[in-house]
């Protein structure tokens, strides 16, 4: 599954943005879809993840409340909205896929990822 990832940019402190994370194949809706993202220099960090059928999410405590994933499988697409962006949040957010839910916030458990989209929050 090769899988392009969309929709970052520069947005000030507070605001939104929606990322898009599409696969190539239709077997998309049979992966479990996460998001992380990473800062030069620094490890990937697991950000939030989704089961093939949306019905378990799961969140980073830095995003919880804040962040929501979702996924339309008629559409090989996953989405990542991003509300009251800080400049913390400021990074290249990757999307995969695995299989199985277990170890879902473990970025070595992924088989395939998209090439990551550059989110920078600031003023």
């Amino acid at each position: 599954v090769q899988l392009q990832a969309s929709g970052g940019g520069l947005v000030q402190p507070g605001g939104s943005l929606r990322l898009s994370c599409t696969a190539s194949e239709r077997t998309f809706e049979n992966y479990v879809v996460g998001w992380f993202r990473q800062v030069t220099g620094k490890e990937r960090e697991f950000v939030t993840a989704t089961t093939w059928s949306g019905g378990i999410t799961t969140y980073a405590d830095s995003v919880k409340g804040r962040f929501t994933i979702s996924r339309d499988n008629a559409k090989n697409t996953a989405y990542l909205l991003m509300n009251s962006l800080r400049p913390e949040d400021t990074a290249v957010y990757y999307c995969a896929t695995k299989v199985g839910w277990s170890n879902y916030n473990d970025y070595n458990r992924y088989d395939n990822w998209g090439q990551g989209t550059l989110v920078t929050v600031s003023s």
